[in-house]
């Protein structure tokens, strides 16, 4: 059943029940399957057709969610991007889109697109009377810097169909869903989509606060969420009287994904939460593969990220393209039921694959005996200095475990001695020197992973989704380095 068919068909069951929450405002699924039909006819006027790209430029709300079914409705591909874009960028993908509207912005910065600004509203002519079925021939098309910072697009291979009565991932048809992260996102796009289509209501947060979100689990009685690991972090550093006087007892599911979460944070959480509800997931939008770990799991292969679900499978590659065996690091290799092509494909960029079409995202890591996988950082962020390598990640995990760090990113920045010397960039609760840090690393890591120098700034280094984004850093600091 198409998106539009499944949410018409929700409304039509239970048009009462409340689809969306935001704040103060609240659209039930008779209200979001009306509005979005209105303003598909509203986009329609505006040149919207069947299969076309149509960027959203929108915060997290009502707004965004209408957009997307609206687009559905019409048979064309919501293409998110942050809100927060600057031009340059913002252009570049644009460039890659060609989309028929762009909604959120204005005419003047919408790079000769036509487009809507946000607030834009249907007039009264736009009748809520249901359009003909049609079907998006893919779900979504997200942007991605990855690592290059090059934009990119990774466009879903799967129509925007589903089964209305069928579970997503663990998350079951009516459940109540937090999504405290970014719609433009893959993680927060996904989960809102999947709980509406399968009849479920989505919590919606305008922009992530801890306190925010466990007052939500408690007041709205949330089954299923999923955070990043810096969502996380911060929960878990609020007061144990903040965070123990909520109840989470409606909890059925907290998943961390979106990047690997450091191995002393994930063992606090399943202490805290129990090994029953805490799982960590990994992948990527491409969907070319994915993992999956329970906490009891977790706790018989600490550090890992599970073994691939779905009939997905991986392999570790080394520099030549041979399989490594067990306990070995190299480059991790996934490959889809489906076969390659299956899941995605790219605009604007080429894939790293084998001859044999195995493809990677970049990252390292290594399988143990079980097949459970270990992530150690990105290919394209290793730092080799003195000849030894040094994964950043590993170090950020050290220095996060610190109460007073808030985040870090770790990159390698050019030494005549060493190559590469290693170099904090840390976010902290003021006072904070490198005597203390240094310190603290002492207890968790080997001496030649220690940065080499540190630098102090007093805003976030990672964004709403939890990514970092290491070789923007890097270039900044290179004409000082």
């Amino acid at each position: 059943m198409s998106y539009p068919g499944a949410l018409h068909l929700h409304a039509t069951r239970t048009p009462g029940r409340t689809a969306l929450v935001c704040g103060d405002r609240a659209l039930s699924f008779g209200e979001l399957d009306r509005a979005s039909t209105r303003l598909a006819r509203a986009y329609a006027e505006r040149g919207v057709a069947q299969g076309d790209f149509v960027t959203i430029a929108l915060p997290n709300g009502p707004e965004f969610v209408l957009a997307c079914f609206a687009i559905w409705k019409l048979g064309a591909v919501p293409q998110p991007v942050s809100w927060k874009l600057p031009e340059k960028e913002r252009s570049a993908i644009l460039a890659e889109a060609k989309p028929a509207l762009v909604v959120g912005i204005t005419s003047e910065a919408a790079s000769g697109a036509p487009s809507v600004p946000a607030g834009f509203a249907p007039e009264d002519r736009h009748g809520d009377d249901p359009l003909p079925d049609r079907t998006s021939p893919s779900r979504q098309a997200l942007a991605s810097g990855g690592s290059t910072g090059r934009p990119k697009l990774i466009v879903d291979a799967l129509p925007a169909e589903c089964d209305p009565d069928e579970p997503f991932y663990g998350n079951q048809p009516g459940s109540t869903v937090l999504v405290p992260g970014p719609q433009y996102h893959a993680a927060g796009f996904l989960n809102t989509s999947f709980t509406l289509v399968i009849g479920g209501t989505v919590v919606l947060l305008a922009r992530f606060d801890p306190s925010e979100a466990l007052a939500s689990i408690e007041r709205y009685r949330v089954q299923w969420v999923s955070f990043v690991p810096t969502m996380l972090l911060r929960i878990w550093r609020l007061p144990e009287a903040e965070r123990a006087k909520y109840d989470l007892s409606s909890l059925e599911r907290v998943v961390s994904s979106g990047a690997p979460c450091p191995a002393w944070l994930m063992h606090e959480l399943i202490g805290w939460l129990g090994p029953d509800r805490v799982f960590e997931a990994y992948g990527g939008t491409e969907r070319i593969g994915g993992t999956l770990i329970s906490g009891g799991e977790w706790l018989a292969h600490p550090g890992s990220v599970g073994r691939p679900t779905a009939g997905r499978r991986i392999r570790i590659l080394d520099e030549l393209g041979r399989e490594l065996p067990p306990g070995e690091i190299g480059e991790v290799f996934m490959m889809p039921p489906g076969g390659r092509g299956s899941t995605y494909r790219y605009i604007g960029a080429d894939a790293r694959a084998t001859s044999d079409g195995w493809e990677t995202l970049g990252d390292l890591g290594y399988l143990d005996a079980d097949g459970f996988l270990y992530l150690v950082d990105r290919r394209t962020d290793m730092i080799v200095t003195g000849g030894a390598n040094v994964y950043p990640a590993e170090v950020e995990a050290a220095l996060e475990a610190h109460p007073r760090v808030r985040s870090c990113a770790v990159i390698g920045l050019p030494d005549p001695d060493l190559g590469q010397r290693v170099h904090a960039i840390v976010e902290a609760e003021l006072p904070l020197g490198d005597a203390e840090l240094r310190e603290h690393l002492a207890k968790h890591l080997a001496r030649g992973k220690h940065p080499r120098s540190f630098e102090y700034v007093d805003a976030p280094l990672r964004d709403e989704a939890g990514k970092v984004r290491r070789s923007a850093l890097r270039e900044a600091r290179m004409p000082r380095a």
